[in-house]
């Protein structure tokens, strides 16, 4: 409750902050009430109190739900590494089947995040908070097909030796890639935009274990049949899809609390 709170007033005050710094409000004359546009026509009041509450109650039991998500991901993708380098076909199965669980909390948690936007009409922070959270939802239903797929590519590993020198790069690039996105879920629960914003400098290195691996990929004719080689090729690309979402998690964070939006080339 505590992260929640902390969460919610950096993101306000920020708000504030860009609002004080843009005049926003400073022409209005005092005494001029705030439900007066420019031509006299009155904006609509807003809802009342408890409604706005219940608003508030369900927006962080979206967040809550999303860091509980993002964090299952995050062990998952540890998970699923060991599970191929180990070659572990019951765990793999297991794996694949309980994705089905994630794929149906990411669908209630969209359904929620459409009926704030048609029954409560949020504006500014809020708005902004449940448009990156249904973006959020998607990367990590994506990232947690992508840990899935890795216990798929351990299935039709099955029975191949690989060299420790690739093991130990598909070793580091699933640590790193269980890194990027641990950091992007704890930015997003805390509303950190300067955390989120180191993400795609991380997100460097994972991109740099990607190209040696398949630089060791094509290094190892010898050891490595095409087919292995095709399926060791794509299992890297897995970690590195990951990574990109991860960053743009990071980009969202930065969305909600800036009111930017932006993108790391």
């Amino acid at each position: 409750m505590r992260a929640r709170s902390v969460c919610r007033g950096a993101w306000r005050a920020n708000t504030q902050c860009v609002g004080h710094l843009t005049g926003r409000g400073a022409n209005r004359p005092r005494g001029e009430p705030e439900s007066s546009d420019d031509h006299g026509d009155r904006v609509p009041e807003p809802p009342p109190q408890p409604l706005r509450n219940e608003f508030h109650s369900e927006l962080d039991r979206v967040r809550t739900e999303i860091a509980r998500l993002a964090a299952r991901v995050t062990e998952d993708i540890l998970r699923a590494t060991d599970i191929l380098l180990t070659q572990d076909l019951s765990s793999a199965e297991e794996m694949i089947v309980a994705d089905d669980a994630i794929d149906a909390a990411c669908l209630e948690l969209e359904r929620c995040c459409y009926r704030l936007l048609a029954l409560q009409a949020p504006v500014a922070l809020d708005l902004r908070e449940i448009v990156a959270a249904m973006r959020i939802i998607a990367e990590i239903e994506r990232s947690a097909d992508l840990a899935v797929n890795v216990c798929k590519a351990g299935r039709r590993l099955y029975g191949h030796s690989l060299h420790p020198r690739m093991r130990g790069l598909i070793r580091r690039m699933g640590e790193q890639a269980s890194r990027l996105f641990r950091e992007a879920s704890e930015a997003y629960l805390l509303g950190d935009a300067t955390r989120a914003r180191a993400i795609g400098d991380m997100d460097h290195l994972l991109d740099e274990l990607h190209r040696e691996f398949v630089t060791a990929i094509f290094e190892s004719p010898a050891t490595i049949d095409l087919p292995t080689a095709v399926q060791l090729a794509v299992l890297a690309r897995f970690y590195e899809r990951i990574g990109d979402h991860a960053v743009t998690i990071g980009e969202r964070v930065e969305y909600v609390v800036t009111g930017e939006i932006t993108a790391r080339l």
